[in-house]
């Protein structure tokens, strides 16, 4: 009896083996690098910048870190800021490169920037999906 129920558990664990990599397709090539984990450690988490306040080098605040969004095309990061309004309401959201954004006194800051240079960029809008 031990010995039937040992040999349905292979013969599903095969069965479902057998399925799963019939459901993953072909195979993938996967090129992995070797990645400095502690250089990543001390880098910034999305969750903790996301929400942060952004000030330019005179500590006024203009605006917020709404998002960050990675380009398809060149895997640069880009800030997307909400600048202006009050609440919500009448925000203007923009995009910056992640990489003009600096950390000072544990604060985000855009160098040379104001409230209305900031206003007076594109507007950043959304993809539809």
């Amino acid at each position: 009896m031990k010995y039937a129920i040992a040999v349905c558990a292979v013969m599903l664990a095969t069965a479902f083996a057998t399925s799963t990599l019939r459901a993953q397709g072909t195979a993938q090539s996967i090129t992995a690098r070797r990645v400095d984990v502690i250089q990543v450690a001390s880098g910034f988490r999305a969750s903790k910048v996301i929400g942060s306040t952004v000030y330019n080098e005179s500590r006024d605040a203009i605006g917020t870190i709404d998002d960050l969004i990675v380009s398809p095309k060149d895997n640069v990061t880009y800030a997307i800021l909400s600048v202006g309004g009050f609440l919500g309401l009448g925000t203007h959201l923009i995009a910056v490169p992640f990489a003009g954004l600096q950390v000072a006194d544990k604060q985000m800051r855009l160098p040379g920037a104001t409230r209305d240079s900031l206003k007076a960029l594109p507007e950043f809008r959304y993809a539809s999906p």
